[in-house]
């Protein structure tokens, strides 16, 4: 089912992806619903239709979920996790799960659907953990730079006081 490399920190799983969705929202399990009715009904204008109910690897690793196709290995969709905004199990459809990423160049969003015998709820969860830790370790990064130029402007305070009293000093001669 899964396969984890400690020094990529990435896991894959075999999963069926039954195709991505243009959606209007980035969040809430009624887009899910929405975007599955969408793949269920033909429209010939879609050309991310034709990608339908075929196996992938979901790849997930703390920079984003990457959807590549099982027998040739191309990269379908490749999604950031900053980009992700919701994801979930399928009330009406517990087999079916998702996620609502945003376009990285435009402003719009897509509902990528997937479909797992026996792991939808267990994927939902590692997606979730992944993205949390993920925002833990981006808070951690920010956090570590506000400190650094924090203690640039303390430094700088400090040389211009020195200077200052220096100046001061060679006015005085």
């Amino acid at each position: 089912m899964s396969d984890i490399a400690e020094e990529d920190k990435e896991i894959s799983f075999a999963v069926k992806f039954l195709g991505r969705v243009e959606v209007v929202r980035s969040e809430g399990v009624q887009i899910l619903e929405e975007a599955l009715q969408s793949l269920e009904t033909p429209n010939m204008d879609s050309t991310d239709k034709a990608q339908k109910k075929s196996k992938v690897y979901l790849f997930l690793s703390m920079n984003g979920i990457d959807i590549l196709e099982n027998k040739t290995k191309y990269m379908l969709y490749s999604c950031p996790l900053s980009m992700v905004s919701f994801c979930a199990v399928l009330p009406s459809s517990p087999k079916v799960f998702g996620f609502v990423a945003k376009h990285p160049a435009a402003d719009m969003y897509h509902c990528y659907l997937f479909q797992s015998k026996a792991f939808s709820h267990v994927l939902v969860s590692i997606i979730g953990e992944v993205f949390r830790a993920s925002k833990k370790e981006e808070s951690i990064r920010r956090g570590g730079r506000d400190l650094i130029v924090e203690a640039l402007r303390h430094k700088n305070k400090v040389l211009q006081r020195e200077n200052a009293e220096l100046t001061r000093r060679l006015a005085q001669q």
